[in-house]
């Protein structure tokens, strides 16, 4: 009887060891199928501690702004005013003008024809105020030789910048050129009288100097203030 049961009990441990057995690797091979993913503490950290990209591009450094100005200017030093003196001396007075003097006539005016040395072929005509108030020797005298048809011309480069005014006792003067180009139909002749008119209505006769040779090419010059401006023409 007890070598029976000794067989019995042989085969039933034998049979729950192989059970056992395929148990294990069943689960075994379950759990290398499905591994379960394990994140470990230390993959983590480095995870959550990794940079991240910036979203958005950093902005321009935004310029310098200019420094501020004071809110009040600093007060200027106002000069001293000037004193009067007791010795300033007074503003001289204007001249008085001559607006409204009356042309130069034969009536208050002598003229004289003269030679001079230089330049050549010319005579010099001088006006002198022989009257009491002042007078204008207005533009050039209008001038003809003995009994002329038409007066000679006249050099409008010469006219003056003012007015010629003659106080009493004062002159001007006017340049009379006596020939021009020299050529065959110039008509030369000695003459012995100068006629002389003054603008606007008034005339007189002068003598001409002896041997004074003059043809069509002749001309005379605005009156002039000096004797030497009239002579440059």
């Amino acid at each position: 009887m007890r070598t029976l049961a000794r067989r019995l009990t042989l085969p039933a441990t034998a049979l729950a060891a192989a059970l056992a057995l395929t148990a294990c690797q069943s689960d075994g091979a379950k759990a290398t199928a499905d591994p379960a993913p394990v994140t470990s503490a230390k993959n983590a950290s480095a995870q959550s501690t990794a940079p991240t990209t910036p979203t958005t591009a950093p902005s321009a450094p935004s310029a310098p702004s200019a420094p501020k100005q004071p809110a009040t200017q600093p007060a200027q030093p106002t000069a001293p005013r000037p004193t009067a003196s007791k010795h300033a001396s007074k503003p001289a007075s204007p001249a008085p003008s001559r607006a409204g003097t009356a042309s130069c006539t034969a009536a208050d005016t002598k003229i004289v024809a003269s030679k001079v040395s230089r330049p050549i072929n010319h005579l010099v005509l001088t006006v002198t105020n022989v009257g009491s108030r002042p007078c204008n020797a207005l533009n050039a005298p209008t001038v003809g030789f003995d009994d002329p048809q038409a007066p000679i011309r006249v050099v409008e480069d010469s006219k003056p910048q003012a007015v010629v005014t003659l106080a009493p006792g004062e002159s001007g003067y006017a340049s009379l050129i006596l020939t021009g180009e020299p050529g065959p139909d110039t008509h030369g002749r000695t003459i012995r009288t100068i006629k002389v008119h003054l603008p606007p209505s008034s005339g007189t006769t002068v003598a001409a100097p002896s041997g004074t040779f003059a043809d069509d090419g002749a001309a005379v010059s605005y009156w002039q203030r000096t004797l030497e401006e009239a002579l440059t023409y």
